[in-house]
């Protein structure tokens, strides 16, 4: 939630949506495809199942990742970045040549 002049600043607005803790990981982890949930828990480490789950639903309300069901019976789905997620690729590039560089 955005507060005061913060509503007018797009890095804050960007942070609203994935600044949470695990949002850029489960990002991380959906730029080289598909993924199913629990693929992705395993790949995140010490993340709950409901954080995980909170996230994802977020990032779907926002349109940056979108939920594909593969099998009917029982209801199985798997993750994907959409093509507004695809473009935070380069902001994921950049943190990781930061972090390769300075940690």
């Amino acid at each position: 939630m955005l507060f005061g002049r913060n509503r007018h600043c797009p890095v804050a607005r960007t942070l609203d949506i994935v600044g949470d803790r695990w949002t850029m990981l489960i990002l991380r982890d959906l730029r080289d495809g598909a993924r199913k949930f629990q693929e992705l828990q395993d790949s995140l480490r010490g993340i709950s199942p409901n954080t995980l789950s909170a996230r994802l639903k977020n990032l779907e309300q926002h349109e940056i990742v979108e939920r594909r069901f593969y099998e009917d019976h029982p209801p199985r789905a798997e993750y994907v970045l959409t093509s507004k997620g695809d473009e935070l690729r380069s902001v994921l590039g950049a943190l990781r040549k930061w972090g390769e560089k300075h940690t």
